[in-house]
């Protein structure tokens, strides 16, 4: 099995629509197993400074992570539409045991 990790922001959007929320549905759309959207409390880019935030205030520039799992197959299917769909973010593919 294969996680599949987008790093993203929550400032993103593609068709203006947040991007976490368009890359959800397309692996919904592919048939992947399951995907899930992980908001960041505080966080960093390459060039930025560190963005920290309240539980109140949850938008803006904070780090967010999408992830996946499913088989080597689904996976390998999907990643070209994960690097059109957010070409400048990182992309991180990692080999996973899935506990029964």
């Amino acid at each position: 099995m294969k996680q599949v990790s987008v790093d993203a922001n929550a400032a993103d959007e593609k068709k203006g629509r947040p991007l976490h929320l368009e890359i959800l549905q397309m692996l919904h759309r592919e048939g992947v197993a399951g995907g899930t959207v992980i908001r960041a409390v505080a966080g960093f880019t390459g060039a930025g400074g560190v963005q920290t935030t309240s539980l109140v205030d949850t938008g803006g520039k904070l780090p967010l992570v999408v992830q996946c799992v499913d088989s080597e197959e689904n996976v390998t299917r999907v990643l070209p539409q994960l690097r059109r769909m957010a070409p400048a973010r990182l992309i991180t593919v990692t080999d996973v045991e899935v506990v029964p």
